[in-house]
């Protein structure tokens, strides 16, 4: 796999600090039941980091000294995998903490997790779930064979049981990514196509759609090198950015803890080896600080967060502003 980071550390992209911290999104570890191309992890089946019991412990602890974060955004690999995450899930929960699951939908039916969906809707899990296209054979080009199958049924399954329904408190927020080294369709447009292609065909209904652009590091980054086309997508970022998306990105308020318990500014940083703050700090852990001592600290930057800041701009939460980008289909 190409490395990207030697590719993107001379930047000239904007100064950044800290705010104070109200989301911790923690990856609990790498394995996968799926190997997607543009996963920026590079997540897999054969993929053994997780995170331990001990480091579970220490997360509880750092957001129980932290009172202002609410959120506890959990993420992988497919995090349901870790053992620990349904004991994780219950005491975030019974703590009045928000938790949202990154799913993948598919995980819905891989043994041991036929109780799954049930154990979510009973916790009241926001559910953040992956679908990067409406139409059949996009998402199996891009995530395998047999994969959009999967997922509708995981959606209906889902929606079964209240997820995405109006007024029953199980938030179903579905996430688009491109195919390929373009910038995502206007959100609200994107939306509507989904909301009308899914329901119409299969009956399904959520609650929003989040467009997230492609990050040039991991795998997807090691393909665009492979093609030569890493720097004009560099370039179509670049060209792309809005100084007024800078004031919404996502490290502002959120802080990303690994597998291990190290602390960084986002989940990007976190796979280029990017640790929080200066970068002759040595890393640090979860027992090493509470949350408000972070506010107003520098975020490390490079040029992949000029993904964050292209056109409509792009989050763990979708678009940060208006829809400058036309074209509202999901084949692009």
């Amino acid at each position: 796999m190409h490395a990207t980071l030697p590719l993107l550390v001379a930047s000239n992209f904007p100064a950044l600090s800290r705010r104070a911290v109200d989301t911790v999104q923690a990856n609990l570890g790498y394995r996968c039941n799926q190997s997607c191309v543009h996963c920026h992890v590079n997540a897999g089946p054969q993929r053994k980091e997780e995170m331990a019991p001990e480091t579970v412990a220490a997360l509880l602890a750092f957001i129980a000294a932290s009172p202002e974060v609410r959120v506890l955004d959990l993420t992988g690999g497919a995090p349901e995998l870790n053992p620990q995450f349904r004991a994780l899930v219950t005491v975030a929960r019974a703590r009045g903490l928000r938790v949202v699951d990154r799913c993948n939908l598919t995980i819905l039916e891989e043994p041991g997790q036929d109780d799954l969906a049930d154990f979510l809707a009973a916790q009241q899990v926001e559910v953040v779930a992956s679908l990067p296209c409406y139409l059949e054979e996009n998402v199996d080009r891009q995530r395998g064979k047999g994969t959009f199958d999967a997922s509708i049924r995981g959606l209906r399954r889902l929606n079964a049981l209240g997820y995405g329904v109006p007024d029953s408190g199980l938030l179903l927020n579905l996430v688009f990514n491109p195919q390929g080294p373009s910038l995502p369709p206007p959100q609200e447009a994107l939306t509507a196509a989904y909301r009308e292609h899914l329901g119409h065909e299969f009956g399904i209904v959520f609650n929003q759609l989040f467009t997230l652009a492609n990050m040039p590091i991991q795998r997807f980054g090691s393909m665009l090198v492979s093609k030569g086309q890493f720097n004009a997508y560099l370039r179509l970022l670049r060209d792309a950015h809005r100084d007024e998306n800078v004031e919404h990105v996502m490290c502002r308020h959120l802080l990303s803890v690994d597998w291990q318990g190290y602390l960084y500014d986002c989940d990007f940083n976190q796979q280029l080896g990017l640790n929080i703050g200066s970068t002759n700090r040595h890393r640090l852990h979860l027992t090493d600080l509470a949350a408000a001592a972070l506010a107003g600290w520098p975020i490390r930057v490079a040029d992949h967060c000029y993904g964050c800041t292209a056109g409509q701009g792009s989050s763990c939460a979708g678009a940060l502003g208006d829809e400058v980008v036309a074209a509202p289909t999901c084949s692009s």
